[in-house]
Order: C-alpha cells, then structure tokens, then sequence
C-alpha cells in the first residue's frame, strides 16, 4: 500500500498547469492512506516531490515525501505515539484542535530535536469531527508547514455513529487540504512571501476526483500559510454544512459560499444524485472576498497600503478551481438523502462565566505598512517563550473578548480547547458558526468577537498552552501568547461538599464516589438525557458504567441545598 501511494503521489504531480490559466484538471486527487488502532508510528522525514513536470521540489512529510496519513481516532480510546524526527532540525507535532493535556499538545516547549523520538499519549475526549496535525515550533512553523508537514485527523464517536451520513474513506467521504504555495524559478518552495499563487489540494495541482452519484461528504480544511478562501461550487449548486472545527452542528446548514480561513474545518455534504455524468469544481469565489481580507482584491482598508507581491498575485480577488468533481454511477450502498438533524450542541451558559478577558490585535509599530504587514502584536506583547502571559483556574468557564485594530483579518486559535461563538460585532454568530469552534476569523478595523469555553480536566503550571493568529508568518513574528491552566485534577466543589472525590476518571467498568453525605446522585449523558437518579446516606457510592457506551457522562450530586456536576469519561477496556 505504501509503494502503490507512493507511486500515486509521484504520478498525480508529474502534469502542471498554471491555474491562472483556467485549464482543466489533469491530475487524479491523491487521497492520504490512514493509521487507525491505539499505537502510531510516524516519522518526519525529507522527500522530493514532483509538482512539475521532471523537477523535483524538496518537501518534508509524515511517513512519505508530502503530507502525511490520516489518522483515524475513536472517542473514549486511549491512544499513544512514536514520533521520530528524520530532520536535521527541531520539530513539533502539535494536535490542532484536540482537548488534550498541554504535555500533549506539541506546542513550541515540547520541541523534538534531530533523530529524537518523541512518545506522547492521551486518550480521546473529543467529538466526532475532523481534526489536524502539524509542526509549530516557535519562529520555524511557517516553513515546516509550507514544505508538507500537515495530515487529517478524524475523531469518530457513538452520537454520529447514529447518523445516515457519509463514512466510508476515500470513497463517499473524502479528506480536502486545499494549501497556496509559491515557489521560485527553481520550482522550490517561497516562505514569508504573498507570491502563493499555486493551489495544492492534498498536494495535487489541478485536481479531480471521481466520485458517486450520491450524497458525498467533503472535510475541508484550510491548510494555507495566510490565505482565506470563499468555497463554494461550480453554479452555485447547494450544499449542506454539517460540522465544524471540533463537531457536528445540530442541523445541516444549506449554504452556497463558506468562508474558511487559515486552520479551519468544515465538513460538508453534497447531492449529486442527479448529476451522474456531470463534472463541477470546487472554487474560491475571491472576487467576493471583502478587503482586509487575504485573498482579497486588497489585504487591507487602508488606500495605498499592501503587502509587497500581493498585488501582482493572480490568485487575490480573483475565482478559481479548486477541485474538479467528476460524477459517476452511485455505490451499492449509496446515502441518498441529507439528514434533517444532527446532535444537540451544549453551549455553555454566558452566565455561568467567572470573568472576561479582553484581546487586543495592533501592529508593534504604527505606521500605514505596519497596519496590514505587521510585526502584530496581541495586547501589545510580542510572544517570549519565557513569559506566561496569563493563569487560568481549573474547571473556569470563561469570555474572551477579542479585537482586531489592524487594517487585515486575523485567524485567533486557541489551544487545547474548543469554543463558542457568543457574538460577531454584537450580532448572533451565522447558523454554521454555533457549533463547537478552535479557530474563528476576526475582522479588521475594530472588529470584534466574544468567544465562550471552559478548561476542564487538564492543569500544568509548568507548560502552557498556546493562543495565536494562525497565518502562520504573523505566528511565526510573535503574534502569540500562552496560558497555564493552574489547578488539582478534581473540581474545585461549593461549601459543605469539599471532601467529595470521584474516581477513576477516565473510567472503563466502574465508577466510585467518597466524601458523600445525605446525597442524591443522578447521571446525565451528553444530551441531557437522565439515565439513573440514586439517593444514599452512605458516604461511598459506586456506579456500574460497563452497559455505558464510551463517551462523556455527567454526575450530579446534591447535598442540601448544594449541588455539583462533575464531568467523567468512559473508556474502553485497554
């Protein structure tokens, strides 16, 4: 399997043509092979790929020349790693998305050296959704990235297990990096440069990809270094969004454009069942990319103010193919309808938040050239791996309020947690925004987003997670901050409940809870749904979870007049 997508890989980049030429597609998509199970070996290694005709680019990638595989994680599963790093220089590998310890998160300070092996191990806590991986080693993440380190992660859980949607790999449901890149008259990749004016999709130029007469899933991902894209299809033919960054939305969102910027997800379906024969692209419609916006006719708001090659791109402001969908006959087991409803997302509660912290994007200097080109600064500190910029107790739900005063947008990506939209400029975020979110787009010239979440589960005081724009250039400048979540690994409980403890948590057949009193107990699944209520007047309970399917769990125990919700995992037997 690995020589034969080798050889794919090889041969979908031997034919190159410009894309500002319009041309057809000529290159079948490469589609990424999976990892799945409880241990993964990945190595990070050089390679030489073919993106024209007989000229090799140097490339870097996980277990092959570019890119790398696509690993597939259940929820509730304890999963554990081998990284070797084949570079000749430092690396992470950071798990864009996932709520994890900050050990485990691969940020900056869990750097990997040359021929070292690096074993992190976690289990699985999020929603089903597609994820992703990729260097982000401070000053270095830009480049790693740009030569091919990025692969797919797919979480896949019970809630959307339920569901009649696409789930079949490669064949009705297909994993979509679309990356800009630019190169040099030696056809090897730019850095730090707005000449990206070469579209990659899953590392393939001028792309097709056959697929059936049926109802097709589509997890896109933004892998681009700055570029922000406005997806949509080929005659404006209707799609249906049904997740974003970290899970399923509660219904599918009819949609014809969907923004995405620099990190983020979404996971569309489309209807091709009367189409057979027919073939539609995949486009960027960035002629209706508002300024201020990379991709844009103009990067900023600001009259004469640009970035130096932006303007002779010819990719910004511009629509062009991303992927081209030739539609053939459908499958035998062919999904031929989209589903009305999802799951039902919790929010949390803007009024269960303990404090609001405020955000302020600004260049480190003033200047018209600074206000689109930066350095830019996040409350006017530039990122020092040695300053923690701010603590987070554990279990504290919090509001982050977040302003862009610079003349382009900003993707903001926080670490080890997903989020909330509560609003955009005072407005309701869009139906596709009110899902589970990691990465959000801040407009420029005072554009402003408050975002809702809470640090469960995870403290270190001695590593930190990270926030930042993810263009990944102004990354890469020090437009970053990082936070300790600071705490014990057991909820911080209201009076006369102080000595309750529940354990073990990830739990596999049994739960125990001590320190109890006169109590009721009542467990709760992830939609709210009751499952048991008990009362005891002994001091130790335990619970029975082998009937429960793995997953997230809520105990709510109440003592008098005090009550508390404590949040478990269920994990399957290792």
């Amino acid at each position: 399997m690995k020589s034969f997508l080798l050889l794919l890989s090889v041969f979908s980049s031997l034919r190159f043509y410009s894309i500002a030429q319009n041309s057809p597609a000529n290159n079948p998509l490469f589609i990424p092979d999976t990892l799945a199970g409880e241990t993964f070996n990945l190595s990070f290694q050089e390679g030489e790929t073919e993106f024209y005709a007989g000229i090799k680019t140097s490339t870097v990638g996980y277990n092959q020349g570019f890119l790398g595989p696509t690993l597939i994680f259940k929820q509730g599963k304890h999963v554990s790693f081998n990284i070797t790093n084949d570079l000749s220089e430092t690396t992470t590998v950071h798990w864009h998305g996932l709520h994890i310890s900050a050990e485990n998160d691969g940020g900056p300070h869990t750097p990997i050296l040359p021929s070292q092996v690096w074993s992190p191990n976690f289990t699985v806590l999020d929603k089903a959704a597609t994820y992703w991986y990729h260097p982000h080693l401070h000053e270095n993440t830009e480049e790693q990235v740009t030569k091919g380190g990025a692969g797919f992660i797919i979480v896949r859980d019970a809630e959307e297990a339920q569901l009649t949607i696409p789930r079949s790999y490669g064949v009705d449901d297909f994993p979509i990096v679309i990356q800009s890149r630019a190169f040099d008259a030696d056809k090897q990749f730019l850095i730090n440069t707005a000449t990206d004016n070469v579209i990659l999709t899953n590392g393939t130029p001028d792309a097709f990809l056959g697929v059936p007469a049926q109802v097709i899933r589509l997890r896109l991902l933004n892998g681009s270094t700055e570029r922000v894209y406005q997806l949509g299809l080929e005659g404006d033919l209707m799609f249906s969004q049904i997740a974003s960054d970290g899970g399923l939305l509660n219904t599918p969102v009819s949609l014809t454009r969907l923004r995405l910027a620099p990190g983020e997800r979404a996971e569309i379906l489309v209807d091709l069942s009367l189409y057979q024969g027919q073939s539609f692209s995949l486009k960027n419609f960035g002629s209706e990319l508002p300024s201020g916006i990379y991709g844009a006719s103009r990067p900023s708001f600001m009259p004469f103010s640009t970035i130096q090659g932006y303007d002779e791109n010819s990719l910004n402001g511009h629509d062009f193919n991303i992927l081209q969908l030739n539609v053939g006959s459908r499958n035998a087991e062919a999904i031929m309808e989209i589903p009305s409803t999802l799951i039902t997302n919790l929010p949390y509660v803007e009024a269960n938040s303990s404090m609001t912290r405020f955000f302020t994007f600004r260049p480190l200097q003033m200047g018209p050239s600074n206000m689109v080109n930066g350095p830019f600064a996040i409350n006017d500190r530039s990122f020092k791996m040695d300053f923690i910029n701010f603590e987070v107790p554990l279990d504290q739900t919090e509001i982050w309020e977040v302003r862009n005063l610079t003349a382009i947008a900003h993707p903001f990506h926080i670490h080890g947690i997903q989020f909330y939209i509560l609003d955009i400029d005072g407005a309701a975020p869009p139906k596709n925004l009110q899902g589970r979110k990691d990465v959000v787009l801040v407009s420029p010239m005072g554009g402003t987003i408050r975002l809702i979440m809470r640090f469960e589960e995870f403290a270190n005081q001695d590593v930190p997670y990270m926030y930042h724009c993810h263009m990944l250039s102004h990354e890469d400048d020090g437009m970053m901050g990082q936070f300790n979540v600071v705490g014990h690994t057991t909820d911080a409980l209201e009076p006369g409940m102080s000595s309750t403890s529940i354990y073990p948590n990830p739990a596999t057949t049994a739960i125990n809870i001590a320190g109890l009193k006169s109590s009721k107990i009542e467990i709760y699944n992830a939609l709210g749904e009751i499952l048991q209520s008990r009362e005891t007047t002994q001091e130790t309970a335990e619970f029975d979870l082998s009937g429960f399917i793995p997953g997230i769990y809520y105990f709510k125990i109440t003592t008098g007049k005090s009550s508390h919700t404590f949040k478990v995992v269920k994990v399957d037997n290792p």
